[in-house]
């Protein structure tokens, strides 16, 4: 078998085109490769333009390693190819060239500045009717390549020349605006013609100057103004270079879209429209002049992550008709996204789309949207199909009413004319899971609809209700499982940047990042153990998971201060048993009103966080090469979980808190050091489970980690019972309910069908669902074993009456897989491992085994106590 390489990746981008890195790390994949073969040596082929140098560096590794030549420079375009050498001195055949190309790098490269329409844009209301900006210009003969830089204060489209730019939407996205406004490249090449040819742009409000926040929110937070920023490059053969940039020449006009914002959805007069408006030779002399607006050039960055685009399309599954008459469309997924209709009918006619994540007494039921209008109207222009999709807003729903249409709604909906488009950042999918019971199979992809619906950009805890804000807390718990079941890499290494941006210079870590003003619980900002702990934990989660160093240098001050400021709170005690917590949120068994009043001792959970925190950033001193620091943090560590066992865990294993949270935090955090205490816990922890009727009784601290806790322990039945439970609460009752999404509370719906009358009641909310980073560990039995994957555990623990599962991760080497199955008492596993890495497979009743890339087979006998049910569990 030859060794075959596949084309190298260039940093986290999908889409290397406008990179923001000079000295971008590179990334690939071996694959196949002879039976033992083993990386002793790779060469990169850097092509610029012409000018091949090839850099051979003896190193077996292959992930994210150092780019090898000159920096990169603005706008250049690079071609790079990969080969690599074996222990046995054989070279491979090159791997196809990736192409990667630079964005504007120095500051002085940009000669644009933002301009928007003259008229008055500052009123404090949601009714700002949007702007088109649009100019003309010129191309010669020779033109050979051409690029627009495009950003926006606010949100913007481009066209060219009566053309759609690019596919992403809501761009530039949602970022701490003063310090870092991303900025995206598109190759128009194939857009722009010789002669006459026009560029424009749809602007919106979007998050920059659009309402944010709750009991009204506010708005102008980041500007009152709304701008257009583009430069476009035109570049001939010759080598000189022609820039059309946004200046005081362009024209400005009010845009069909009458109003727009993130959480009201959006209102569009399609009798406004002007035909041709981005078109060349449109006449725009009745057009208004445009102002001048600042930016920075210093503040425009690119981006590490895809934008958000529409990745899916989902037809309605029923019509409905409501005891009101309403008509009624069911998706049949809650989801997030827009729809779009293609309508005929008389001028003038509005076609209203309200939309809802769940309906109550036959219709649609607004109450947990609170203040989010979310609504889309559409008024016809009359004639021919129009078909319409609005731009700058995002729903939360599975149910959309509609008022208004003028033809036959049953028909038109069954014959595609409205469709509900999906839309979430564009991340590559790298975890599948599956098992032989259907329902764990349907909470598995509940899971990762809620996490599709919540990545807009950045981590939103909703995507329906007025708040959709990046919730530390959410992220923190649920960051394994975002980063099993994509890459994330980029977009939350980029997060993280905004959040070292806002963290204050006490070292306080924000609720919510970027930081927006909220009500007296919020604002000002205040440290709070499990929130503030994502300034450390997330870091860490993806370099385990995707082995790179990079995120743990630039996040270094960042993590190492949150801790530094714990430490200061703590004081001498090392008890962090002061201040505003909200300990174990959403604990069940909490009162409605008081969602942080937990079983589990508030200042338990913060003193545990310490600990966690202090040894997570001691050992991202170590790989950092921090001896100094490494020593302090390990120390510091030591010395809170000393605190830790002598204030909260009893002399028999018991706790202070006899509640599942501490057990699984005493537990998963190493805070109970001695062996006889830890199974101690681990029995009172099943035994709290049982006690419990296997309902769940924790909240968002303690649902992320009780699974571990149990199954770590030696309690793996007790974790079955837990996960398969079907009562409320637990996971399988939302499934039983007939949700196609985590919910915030674990009774959003109770169980006589009505809505929980709680003012916090998402339908869409993933740090629940942070259980499926143990299904694909724990059932599937696929975890990495060293950072990014590169040596891999193989370790299911077969229970619950499954019959079957596998498990499969896109790694940074390639496709790891597991699968298993219980025939005539035996355990059947088949398991791949990719070239580049080593795997341990793990077997109860089993020495465990190293295990070299390829594919193996083993069978063992049943493990004791391990009983499969005949057919799978009901549904």
């Amino acid at each position: 078998m030859s060794v075959i390489v596949d084309a190298p990746r260039i940093e986290h981008h999908r889409e290397p085109l406008g990179i923001g890195e000079r000295m971008p790390r590179l990334s690939w994949r071996v694959a196949s490769a002879p039976s033992g073969w083993r990386q002793a040596s790779y060469s990169v082929e850097v092509d610029r333009g012409g000018e091949v140098t090839t850099y051979v560096i003896d190193s077996g590794e292959q992930v994210l390693v150092a780019w090898p030549a000159e920096p990169l420079r603005s706008r250049e375009i690079v071609s790079v190819r990969i080969s690599v050498r074996g222990e046995d001195g054989a070279w491979s055949a090159a791997s196809a060239p990736t192409s990667l190309e630079a964005g504007l790098l120095e500051h002085s490269d940009w000669v644009a500045r933002p301009v928007g329409a003259t008229r008055n844009e500052n009123p404090m209301s949601d009714q700002r009717r949007p702007s088109l900006v649009r100019r003309g210009f010129d191309v010669r003969e020779g033109l050979v390549r051409a690029r627009l830089y495009a950003t926006a204060h606010g949100v913007y489209e481009a066209e060219l020349n009566g053309r759609r730019v690019g596919d992403d939407t809501l761009s530039p996205g949602w970022t701490v605006y003063g310090k870092r406004l991303r900025y995206y490249t598109y190759d128009v090449t194939d857009l722009v013609g010789r002669g006459a040819n026009a560029i424009g742009a749809w602007l919106g409000d979007g998050w920059y100057r659009g309402r944010l926040g709750w009991r009204g929110g506010f708005r102008n937070l980041y500007g009152d103004d709304q701008s257009f920023l583009g430069q476009l490059e035109l570049t001939y053969a010759d080598g000189s270079r022609e820039i059309v940039a946004t200046d005081h020449s362009w024209r400005s006009a009010p845009s069909p879209i009458l109003s727009s914002g993130i959480y009201d959805g959006e209102d569009y007069d399609a009798r406004e429209e002007l035909t041709g408006w981005s078109a060349p030779g449109y006449d725009d002399s009745a057009w208004e002049g445009v102002q001048e607006r600042h930016r920075d050039p210093a503040t425009l960055v690119a981006p590490t992550a895809p934008p958000v685009r529409s990745t899916e399309e989902v037809h309605p599954i029923a019509v409905l008709t409501g005891p009101s008459g309403s008509r009624i469309l069911d998706f049949g997924q809650n989801l997030v996204g827009r729809v779009r209709i293609r309508v005929s009918g008389e001028a003038g006619t509005t076609v209203s789309l309200r939309t809802a994540e769940v309906m109550q007494d036959g219709e649609i039921y607004t109450r947990p949207l609170r203040a989010a209008r979310s609504t889309d109207n559409y008024t016809l222009a009359g004639g021919e199909v129009e078909q319409w999709e609005p731009r700058f807003t995002f729903h939360g729903f599975r149910y959309v009413e509609v008022t208004g249409w003028p033809g036959d709604l049953d028909a038109d909906a069954a014959s595609g004319a409205l469709v509900a488009r999906v839309y979430h950042t564009d991340l590559e999918r790298t975890g599948w899971f599956e098992s032989s019971d259907p329902a764990l199979n349907r909470l598995h992809e509940n899971v990762r609809w809620g996490m599709r619906g919540n990545f807009v950009d950045i981590p939103t805890d909703c995507p329906q209700r007025d708040e959709r804000i990046g919730w530390t807390g959410d992220i923190q718990v649920f960051g394994p499982t975002a980063s099993t079941l994509y890459d994330v890499s980029g977009m939350l290494s980029g997060w993280l940047q905004d959040l070292a941006i806002e963290q204050l210079p006490d070292g306080t870590v924000p609720w919510y990042v970027p930081v927006i003003p909220a009500d007296k619980a919020w604002t000002p900002m205040r440290p709070g153990a499990a929130w503030g702990d994502v300034a450390t934990l997330l870091p860490w989660t993806l370099y385990d998971r995707f082995g790179d160093v990079g995120v743990l240098e630039a996040q270094w001050d960042s993590a190492h201060r949150w801790v530094d400021l714990l430490e200061r709170l703590a004081g001498p005690s090392r008890l962090w048993d002061t201040g505003f917590q909200l300990g174990d949120w959403l604990d069940p068994a909490a009162p409605p009103d008081d969602p942080a009043d937990a079983l589990t001792d508030r200042y338990l959970v913060a003193t545990a966080y310490f600990a966690k925190s202090a040894r997570t950033v001691a050992r991202m001193a170590e790989v950092l090469g921090l001896a100094d620091e490494r020593a302090h943090y390990d120390a510091l560590a030591d010395e809170v979980v000393a605190a830790f066992e002598a204030a909260y865990v009893n002399a028999d294993g018991t706790m202070t808190s006899d509640a599942q949270t501490a057990y699984a935090l005493g537990l998963q955090f190493d805070l109970i050091t001695d062996p006889v205490k830890r199974d101690a816990a681990a029995t009172r922890l099943a035994d709290l489970v049982h006690a419990a009727g296997n309902r769940i009784a924790t909240g968002f601290v303690g649902t992320p980690l009780v699974s571990d806790a149990l199954s770590s322990g030696g309690q793996v039945p007790a974790a079955y019972d837990l996960l398969l439970e079907r009562e409320c609460p637990s996971w399988l009752y939302q499934v039983e309910q007939g949700a196609t999404t985590v919910w915030e509370r674990w009774d959003s719906l109770l169980p006589d069908g009505t809505v929980n009358p709680g003012q916090m009641t998402s339908f869409n909310h993933y740090a629940l669902g942070a259980v499926a980073d143990w299904m694909h560990r724990v059932i599937g039995g696929l975890a990495p074993d060293a950072p990014g994957y590169r040596r891999i555990r193989f370790a299911p623990r077969p229970g619950g009456g499954l019959t079957s599962a596998s498990a499969r991760q896109l790694t940074a080497y390639g496709e790891a897989a597991i699968s298993w199955r219980i025939e005539d008492g035996e355990l059947h596993v088949e398991a791949t491992v990719p070239v580049g890495t080593e795997a341990v497979l793990d077997l109860v009743g089993a020495d465990e085994e190293t295990l070299a890339p390829g594919s193996h087979t083993r069978v063992v006998p049943l493990p004791a106590g391990v009983a499969p049910v005949s057919a799978a569990l009901p549904a």
